[in-house]
Protein backbone atom coordinates (compact mmCIF):
# COMPACT_ATOMS: atom_id res chain seq x y z
CA UNK A 1 0.00 0.00 0.00
CA UNK A 2 1.56 3.37 -0.75
CA UNK A 3 2.22 5.35 1.50
CA UNK A 4 -1.04 8.29 2.46
CA UNK A 5 -0.34 11.69 2.25
CA UNK A 6 -1.60 14.55 5.12
CA UNK A 7 -1.50 18.15 5.97
CA UNK A 8 -0.88 18.49 9.27
CA UNK A 9 -0.73 22.44 10.86
CA UNK A 10 2.36 23.55 11.59
CA UNK A 11 4.45 20.69 9.98
CA UNK A 12 4.06 20.84 6.33
CA UNK A 13 4.06 18.45 3.91
CA UNK A 14 4.40 15.12 5.28
CA UNK A 15 4.09 11.04 4.28
CA UNK A 16 3.21 8.32 6.14
CA UNK A 17 3.37 4.72 5.64
CA UNK A 18 0.09 3.40 7.05
CA UNK A 19 0.51 0.08 5.64
CA UNK A 20 1.85 -1.90 8.98
CA UNK A 21 -1.17 0.03 10.72
CA UNK A 22 -3.68 -1.27 7.96
CA UNK A 23 -1.55 -4.96 8.64
CA UNK A 24 -2.03 -5.26 12.41
CA UNK A 25 -5.45 -3.76 12.03
CA UNK A 26 -6.65 -6.58 9.61
CA UNK A 27 -4.64 -9.23 11.46
CA UNK A 28 -6.80 -8.44 15.02
CA UNK A 29 -9.54 -10.02 15.67
CA UNK A 30 -12.87 -8.46 15.36
CA UNK A 31 -12.36 -4.70 14.05
CA UNK A 32 -9.86 -3.29 15.70
CA UNK A 33 -10.53 0.55 15.05
CA UNK A 34 -6.93 1.03 15.45
CA UNK A 35 -7.11 3.75 12.31
CA UNK A 36 -9.96 5.99 15.08
CA UNK A 37 -7.19 6.42 17.90
CA UNK A 38 -6.84 10.38 18.30
CA UNK A 39 -3.61 9.93 20.55
CA UNK A 40 -5.61 11.48 23.56
CA UNK A 41 -3.22 8.88 26.37
CA UNK A 42 -6.25 7.58 27.47
CA UNK A 43 -4.85 3.86 27.27
CA UNK A 44 -1.51 4.78 28.90
CA UNK A 45 -3.47 6.81 31.89
CA UNK A 46 -5.09 4.23 32.29
CA UNK A 47 -2.36 1.76 32.75
CA UNK A 48 -1.43 -0.54 35.45
CA UNK A 49 1.66 -1.56 33.71
CA UNK A 50 2.64 1.36 31.70
CA UNK A 51 5.43 2.34 34.41
CA UNK A 52 7.03 -0.65 33.28
CA UNK A 53 6.39 -0.14 29.28
CA UNK A 54 8.54 1.13 27.16
CA UNK A 55 6.29 2.86 25.21
CA UNK A 56 3.12 3.74 26.13
CA UNK A 57 0.22 2.05 23.87
CA UNK A 58 -0.28 5.38 22.03
CA UNK A 59 2.92 6.16 21.90
CA UNK A 60 3.16 2.46 19.91
CA UNK A 61 0.23 3.42 17.83
CA UNK A 62 1.85 6.54 16.93
CA UNK A 63 4.90 4.57 15.87
CA UNK A 64 2.80 1.98 13.95
CA UNK A 65 1.66 5.04 11.87
CA UNK A 66 5.09 5.96 11.14
CA UNK A 67 5.86 2.57 10.08
CA UNK A 68 8.15 1.40 12.91
CA UNK A 69 7.75 -2.16 12.24
CA UNK A 70 11.20 -3.08 13.82
CA UNK A 71 10.89 -0.94 16.82
CA UNK A 72 7.08 -1.77 17.36
CA UNK A 73 7.90 -5.03 16.93
CA UNK A 74 10.76 -5.32 19.31
CA UNK A 75 8.69 -3.09 22.43
CA UNK A 76 8.35 -4.71 25.57
CA UNK A 77 4.81 -3.17 25.74
CA UNK A 78 2.46 -5.78 24.11
CA UNK A 79 4.31 -8.26 26.62
CA UNK A 80 3.70 -6.48 29.99
CA UNK A 81 0.19 -5.67 28.76
CA UNK A 82 -1.82 -7.42 31.24
CA UNK A 83 -5.12 -7.79 29.35
CA UNK A 84 -7.23 -6.07 31.87
CA UNK A 85 -8.70 -3.66 29.20
CA UNK A 86 -8.99 -0.57 31.47
CA UNK A 87 -7.64 1.20 28.16
CA UNK A 88 -9.96 -0.94 25.94
CA UNK A 89 -13.16 0.69 28.68
CA UNK A 90 -11.55 4.07 28.77
CA UNK A 91 -10.98 4.79 24.70
CA UNK A 92 -13.33 7.61 23.79
CA UNK A 93 -12.66 5.76 19.96
CA UNK A 94 -13.48 2.36 21.47
CA UNK A 95 -10.02 0.98 20.14
CA UNK A 96 -9.38 -2.45 21.08
CA UNK A 97 -6.42 -1.63 22.20
CA UNK A 98 -5.71 -5.34 24.08
CA UNK A 99 -6.68 -7.64 21.22
CA UNK A 100 -3.94 -4.93 18.96
CA UNK A 101 -1.74 -5.91 21.92
CA UNK A 102 -2.15 -9.81 20.95
CA UNK A 103 -1.66 -9.32 17.27
CA UNK A 104 1.71 -7.81 17.77
CA UNK A 105 3.19 -10.54 20.20
CA UNK A 106 2.21 -13.05 17.41
CA UNK A 107 3.62 -10.99 14.82
CA UNK A 108 6.94 -10.38 16.98
CA UNK A 109 6.80 -14.18 17.84
CA UNK A 110 6.89 -14.90 13.77
CA UNK A 111 9.45 -11.89 13.35
CA UNK A 112 11.55 -13.10 15.90
CA UNK A 113 11.57 -9.38 17.01
CA UNK A 114 11.69 -9.21 20.90
CA UNK A 115 14.19 -8.66 23.34
CA UNK A 116 14.06 -11.37 25.98
CA UNK A 117 12.92 -14.98 25.11
CA UNK A 118 11.03 -14.84 28.57
CA UNK A 119 7.66 -13.46 27.22
CA UNK A 120 7.39 -15.67 24.66
CA UNK A 121 8.09 -18.73 25.78
CA UNK A 122 5.67 -18.65 28.56
CA UNK A 123 3.36 -17.79 26.01
CA UNK A 124 4.19 -20.44 24.11
CA UNK A 125 4.13 -22.80 27.05
CA UNK A 126 0.96 -21.60 27.84
CA UNK A 127 -0.83 -22.42 24.42
CA UNK A 128 0.72 -25.47 24.47
CA UNK A 129 -1.31 -26.55 27.47
CA UNK A 130 -4.34 -25.11 26.54
CA UNK A 131 -4.08 -27.03 23.06
CA UNK A 132 -3.45 -30.39 25.04
CA UNK A 133 -5.93 -30.19 28.48
CA UNK A 134 -8.20 -27.09 27.05
CA UNK A 135 -6.85 -25.02 30.31
CA UNK A 136 -3.92 -23.57 31.82
CA UNK A 137 -1.92 -26.24 34.13
CA UNK A 138 -0.30 -23.49 36.53
CA UNK A 139 1.94 -26.16 38.40
CA UNK A 140 3.35 -27.39 35.04
CA UNK A 141 3.65 -23.74 33.21
CA UNK A 142 5.54 -22.53 36.11
CA UNK A 143 7.76 -25.38 36.89
CA UNK A 144 8.82 -25.56 32.89
CA UNK A 145 9.37 -21.76 32.92
CA UNK A 146 11.56 -21.42 35.88
CA UNK A 147 13.36 -24.66 35.24
CA UNK A 148 13.99 -23.34 31.80
CA UNK A 149 14.57 -19.41 32.58
CA UNK A 150 15.27 -19.12 36.08
CA UNK A 151 16.33 -22.21 37.83
CA UNK A 152 17.91 -21.02 41.32
CA UNK A 153 14.53 -19.08 41.95
CA UNK A 154 12.20 -22.73 41.73
CA UNK A 155 13.39 -23.97 45.56
CA UNK A 156 12.25 -20.33 46.85
CA UNK A 157 8.73 -20.86 45.47
CA UNK A 158 8.46 -24.55 46.95
CA UNK A 159 6.53 -22.93 49.95
CA UNK A 160 4.33 -21.00 47.79
CA UNK A 161 3.25 -24.24 45.60
CA UNK A 162 3.03 -26.55 48.50
CA UNK A 163 0.71 -24.07 50.43
CA UNK A 164 -0.90 -23.77 47.18
CA UNK A 165 -1.56 -27.52 46.58
CA UNK A 166 -2.21 -27.89 50.39
CA UNK A 167 -5.13 -25.30 50.17
CA UNK A 168 -6.52 -26.92 46.73
CA UNK A 169 -5.55 -23.52 44.68
CA UNK A 170 -3.19 -25.68 42.01
CA UNK A 171 -3.58 -29.25 40.84
CA UNK A 172 -0.53 -31.30 41.10
CA UNK A 173 -1.81 -33.03 37.58
CA UNK A 174 -3.06 -31.61 34.43
CA UNK A 175 -6.56 -32.53 34.17
CA UNK A 176 -8.34 -32.51 30.65
CA UNK A 177 -11.67 -30.58 29.89
CA UNK A 178 -14.66 -32.12 28.59
CA UNK A 179 -15.26 -32.25 24.85
CA UNK A 180 -11.46 -31.71 24.03
CA UNK A 181 -12.58 -32.58 20.25
CA UNK A 182 -14.54 -29.81 19.95
CA UNK A 183 -12.20 -27.57 21.39
CA UNK A 184 -9.24 -29.18 19.23
CA UNK A 185 -11.72 -28.52 16.17
CA UNK A 186 -12.08 -25.18 16.55
CA UNK A 187 -8.55 -24.14 17.35
CA UNK A 188 -7.68 -26.25 14.39
CA UNK A 189 -10.28 -24.19 12.03
CA UNK A 190 -8.94 -20.86 13.37
CA UNK A 191 -5.40 -22.49 12.20
CA UNK A 192 -6.60 -23.14 9.30
CA UNK A 193 -8.20 -19.24 8.62
CA UNK A 194 -5.00 -17.86 9.79
CA UNK A 195 -2.94 -19.74 7.01
CA UNK A 196 -5.39 -18.48 4.14
CA UNK A 197 -5.86 -15.10 5.32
Amino acid sequence: MPAEQTNRPGAGLEYEDLSLMHEVAEATAGVSHLEMCIQCGSCGGSCPSAADMDHTPRMLFAMLRAGMREEVLRSNTPWICVSCYHCVVRCPQEVHIADTMYTLKSMAIKAKLYKKNLAPDFSSTFVDFVENYGRSYEMGLATRFYLTHQPLRLPGMAGMGLGMLTRKRMNITPTRIKNMDQLTAILDKAKTLELTS
